[in-house]
């Protein structure tokens, strides 16, 4: 059985598709060129493969060869859309000749109804790449409406909303990219990016004593290059102050109720980024916010998402494909 275009193809994963009219100044400029192609490429290659590892047998036996298809990306619900690069990137793996217009720039909110891309090409090849495409782009947009939920109601407190490391393994480049489209920031990529000094590692330098922390802490931090950043999760007020002489970048307070929020923003007086973490949700985040946190970090805009509702909506133009046959 033939192999899906996807395992032979060699095209670049963020293909030329033409783009939506966003002017330079528009906030959504900014997410251009910021999702790499070969993680792109990566993830759609390994869905393909998941997907249909001999073929969709079900396209190769009621779809004429040469069929063409128009497909357009619809949405079912409002939202903000995240994902147009990987929606034209799964298109063209299945058919490097398909014509991909994306019609809503990324970060961009769009009403129930709206077009979203529009996609032109061999009927088996759209077929093929439907489900890959819709999983990633209904999960990212997904991400980013939650995300400018967020966004929004910290709006004029000067708090930063983050995601953290909870994304689904194998898709943190796009689920981190989706939040950007959201309007939030982005956490530490991964272990290998900046120091993060949670309680357990605090618990096995100090041996349980508190005494020791500052001590440790200035030491763990000679060892880093000056570029590493340095953070430490506390989860009491009176680990604050000696984390803060230890001289470290930023400081987590997890789980502290508004008035310790408060207080250790107080505390720290400006000599540390301070990080607000636990218990973050849309009834909280605004309460937590106005403690005058640096920063708000949510596991939930990643971790328990559910993919928002987009379609695929085909014609198929078959007595083109049933000539000659």
């Amino acid at each position: 059985m033939t192999a899906p275009a996807a395992t032979q193809a060699s095209t670049p994963a963020v293909p030329s598709a033409t783009p939506p009219s966003v002017p330079p100044s528009h906030p959504t400029a900014a997410l251009a060129g910021t999702l790499p192609a070969a993680a792109v490429d990566a993830v759609l290659r390994a869905a393909l493969l998941e997907d249909a590892p001999s073929g969709d047998i079900t396209s190769q036996v009621l779809i004429p060869a040469d069929a063409r298809a128009t497909a357009v990306l619809a949405a079912r619900v409002p939202g903000v859309f995240s994902g147009g690069e990987v929606f034209a990137a799964a298109m063209k793996l299945t058919d490097p000749e398909a014509a991909v217009e994306l019609l809503v720039a990324d970060g961009v909110a769009f009403d129930a109804g709206t077009a979203l891309a529009r996609v032109t090409g061999n009927a088996r090849a759209v077929l093929l790449a439907e489900r890959v495409a819709l999983n990633l782009v209904q999960r990212m947009s997904a991400i980013a409406t939650k995300t400018a939920e967020f966004v929004a109601l910290v709006d004029g407190t000067g708090a930063r909303i983050t995601d953290t490391r909870k994304t689904t393994p194998g898709l943190r480049v796009l689920e981190r990219y989706a939040v950007r489209c959201g309007g939030g920031a982005n956490h530490r990529f991964g272990l290998s990016d900046a120091v993060l000094a949670k309680d357990n590692h605090l618990a096995v330098l100090t041996g349980g004593d508190p005494s020791k922390l500052t001590a440790v802490l200035r030491a763990a931090k000679a060892r880093l290059g000056h570029t590493t950043h340095f953070e430490v999760e506390v989860d009491s007020m009176d680990q604050i102050g000696p984390v803060l002489a230890a001289g470290v970048d930023t400081i987590m307070l997890d789980n502290f109720t508004l008035a310790d929020l408060a207080a250790g923003v107080a505390l720290v007086g400006g000599r540390a980024r301070v990080e607000a973490s636990g218990n973050v949700n849309l009834a909280t985040v605004a309460g937590i916010a106005a403690t005058g946190v640096d920063v708000i970090s949510i596991g939930g805009l990643t971790h328990s998402v559910a993919a928002l509702d987009l379609g695929l909506d085909l014609e198929l133009d078959v007595d083109a494909g049933r000539a000659g046959t």
